[in-house]
């Protein structure tokens, strides 16, 4: 039972991460076809993020009242729903009509798969999921690359994910009464305190879900001590992963005179650093548990930032830094999630969770083109210095809300 229900949980982690680059690696056909400037790509993130960030909020009651399984079906099913219209769009305003239930469904299933694997799963099992995640990320671009050498365009690319989002909503639905019977488990052994110090839950699926008290209100969960701690670090590490991620490439021709061939093997060196990160930070995540995870990722971060920095003679030690800055990325963002029920409570989790979701995405959202705006002022070499920034932050805000959670 167990064992299908995670088969599930891993293939829909595959499938959230298949829509998130497709846009990205369209793009460049997509809006000569639409007739429409490059930069408006932004418009339709922006639209994207901010049903993604209303979702995540709305996350907690939705699934308070109709359970993890039927909503991660039904916003997979809407997530399809918008692809597909997407595949049929023909201008550029009905794209953004679509990306609202597109946001709409990435969120809520995002924020609820989330805290069904911190609250039933061991810390591993977060790690691995998001490697999963990273798997669909990678092969989205493929996908959008088949398509368009093979004659059937960008929305071919979009039908296709479509398709695959289908076939997972109708597997998603024929599970349901899994869902139900791993919520009624034997509840696990208390973990531990601390900033995940939650470390090894013994078994495949921990936990039983902690009984239902009602909806937490979005104030209540903002009061509970630690959470804004664990909001601006979540914000900071979003907005340095995202910003390297946009940022990269044009910083090493920039200020390393690399090729621009070689620095976007780099920045995508960057991204499988990430994921591959996560894979190998899943055998070791129950030992370390997920405080020491969260406070190593930083450091690493911040050393690769320091590397990508150094005015050296030879561009490889930046090139190696933003290979190991991928994998201290890895898994910090795993770990504040699979943290949340220790940190905060059971009964809570959904609802932190859900607010953690919006921080992230206002994160990746607000914070690349603030750094883009800085850097047309002071200059591309501000890119390791704001990273490091953000770094600091990101660990200063972890490390208090340790101390926060200790004392309670």
């Amino acid at each position: 039972m167990y064992s299908l229900l995670l088969t599930i949980i891993y293939v829909a982690f595959v499938s959230l991460g298949l829509p998130d680059s497709l846009a990205g690696a369209g793009w460049p056909v997509m809006h000569g076809d639409l007739g429409v400037p490059v930069g408006w790509a932004g418009i339709l993130t922006m639209i994207i993020a901010g049903g993604t960030i209303a979702s995540s909020l709305l996350s907690e009651r939705l699934t308070r009242r109709l359970g993890t399984g039927l909503v991660t079906a039904a916003s997979v099913a809407l997530t399809a729903a918008a692809l597909f219209g997407f595949s049929f769009s023909g201008s550029f305003w009905v794209l953004c009509l679509w990306a609202v239930p597109y946001g709409l469904g990435a969120g809520a299933v995002d924020a609820a798969l989330n805290n069904y694997v911190a609250l039933h799963f061991a810390a591993r099992h977060m790690n691995w999921l998001h490697s999963f995640w990273g798997v669909g990320a990678s092969i989205s671009p493929f996908i959008m690359s088949a398509a368009i050498t093979g004659g059937f365009g960008w929305t071919g690319a979009y039908r296709t994910v479509g398709v695959i989002q289908v076939v997972l909503t109708a597997a998603l639905f024929l599970t349901l009464p899994l869902w139900a019977r791993v919520g009624t488990a034997a509840a696990p052994p208390a973990n531990e305190p601390g900033i995940v110090e939650n470390t090894a839950v013994a078994d495949e699926a921990d936990a039983a879900e902690a009984p239902v008290r009602g909806h937490v209100p979005l104030g209540t969960a903002l009061r509970i001590p630690g959470v804004l701690l664990v909001l601006t670090a979540f914000f900071a590490y979003c907005g340095l992963e995202s910003t390297s991620i946009l940022w990269a490439a044009t910083y090493l021709v920039g200020e390393h005179a690399v090729e621009p061939a070689t620095a976007a093997a780099f920045a995508s060196f960057f991204l499988l650093g990430i994921t591959a990160g996560r894979f190998a930070s899943g055998f070791v995540a129950d030992r370390l548990g997920d405080a020491l995870l969260i406070r190593g990722g930083f450091l690493a971060v911040g050393v690769g930032a320091l590397m990508v920095a150094l005015p050296l003679p030879t561009p490889l030690v930046a090139l190696a830094g933003l290979v190991v800055a991928g994998l201290g990325c890895a898994p910090i963002y795993p770990a504040i999630i699979h943290a949340t029920p220790a940190n905060f409570g059971r009964e809570h989790s959904h609802a932190v969770i859900g607010i953690q979701m919006a921080a992230a995405y206002t994160g990746s959202t607000l914070v690349p083109p603030l750094f883009g705006l800085l850097s047309s002022w002071v200059g591309m070499w501000l890119f390791p210095v704001f990273v490091l920034a953000l770094v600091v932050l990101g660990l200063v805000m972890s490390e208090r809300l340790g101390r926060v959670v200790a004392r309670r």
